[in-house]
């Protein structure tokens, strides 16, 4: 068991990573751009409030988990477990009283959601490469890591520039800059391509499979968003997806540790995990009706009664990226030591 370990490190297996990193997204996402269809989305709004609550809300609430679960870590990480939040409930509160300018404060308060996205979706797979190269000791060297970054902040700029071509009342305005950097998605293709067959040649193998399908993931993901928009449900589902193996090893790591290897409270401890965040994914859901979760798709023309559902959505988007920037650093080495605590190493 521990020699297969070391050859094939993962955060939960090789093959649930794989599918979880980006493999399903591409065996789904490959054919849906590829179909021809205009609509790509094809569920009702209950199904995608099921699928929300099941896959995407309880990604939000692993990431409370990391950061509230103690004291320390609460003072460690003042910003993201305090201060954000009350900045946040502040906003909320003048946003959800001012009833003349509710309209405007909510649409600020998601083209600042948009931007931390696309910032968020970019930088994940940005951590889930360093991860996975870093499972398989094959880290990226300075010149790799530029390349592939720099393909990643092209796309970041593609979102920011896609939620505007696709909200504002007239487009047109953002057109020329949209087509210019939808054109510019294909020197981010070249760049990381070349980023990683740099390293292939340092290392003499090809990349970590499951680092390069995470940045091949992102490519369909954006594709898929451009072919119909509201394909960004689906893009959702595979980012939260992507990030709740993460916590989940955390919490494995923690509670083997907690339970002595106990197997029995082991499982219990993951169950009681597990049933906590669906409880809290559903109570949340509850609240924030299925046409709010979508969060972008058509906020525009919403209904005033959808401005504090869609406020608190926002609240847990925004508030999630921060937690997520400060407990997600592969370069801390407590972070690898917790995340990593599994790993036999040699």
């Amino acid at each position: 068991m521990k020699q297969s370990q070391l050859r094939t490190p993962s955060i939960l297996t090789p093959a649930i990573d794989l599918l979880c990193v980006g493999g399903l997204s591409l065996l789904l996402f490959v054919p849906m751009i590829l179909s021809g269809r205009a609509d790509l989305v094809f569920l009702g709004a209950g199904a995608q409030a099921w699928l929300l609550t099941l896959i995407n809300m309880p990604h939000f609430m692993a990431s409370y988990r990391i950061v509230y679960r103690s004291p320390a870590m609460i003072r460690r990480h003042k910003w993201a477990s305090m201060y954000i939040p009350a900045i946040l409930l502040a906003y909320i509160a003048f946003a959800v009283t001012s009833n003349e300018n509710t309209r405007v404060l909510v649409i600020i308060l998601i083209t600042v959601s948009s931007a931390y996205l696309a910032w968020h979706y970019t930088g994940q797979v940005w951590g889930m490469m360093a991860s996975f190269a870093y499972l398989e000791g094959a880290k990226f060297n300075d010149r790799e890591r530029l390349l592939i970054r720099t393909s990643l902040r092209i796309l970041l700029a593609w979102h920011v520039v896609w939620f505007l071509y696709t909200q504002l009342r007239d487009p047109s305005v953002v057109r020329p800059l949209y087509l210019f950097i939808s054109a510019g998605t294909i020197v981010a293709f070249v760049l990381g391509a070349i980023g990683l067959a740099k390293m292939r040649s340092r290392i003499g193998r090809l990349p970590p499979l499951r680092a390069l399908v995470a940045w091949l993931a992102l490519f369909a993901w954006y594709a898929l968003m451009a072919r119909d928009p509201r394909a960004l449900f689906w893009v959702q589902l595979a980012h939260a997806l992507q990030y709740l193996a993460f916590p989940i090893r955390v919490e494995m790591n923690n509670a083997t540790t907690a339970t002595n290897a106990n197997r029995s409270r082991f499982l219990l401890h993951m169950g009681m995990y597990g049933a906590v965040l669906l409880g809290l994914s559903m109570a949340i859901t509850t609240y924030v009706p299925a046409t709010a979760m979508g969060v972008i798709g058509d906020v525009f023309s919403e209904d005033p009664r959808w401005a504090a559902p869609i406020l608190i959505l926002l609240f847990i988007n925004i508030h999630h990226y921060f937690t997520d920037g400060v407990s997600w650093k592969i370069s801390n080495p407590e972070v690898r030591k917790e995340l990593f605590a599994h790993v036999p190493r040699a």
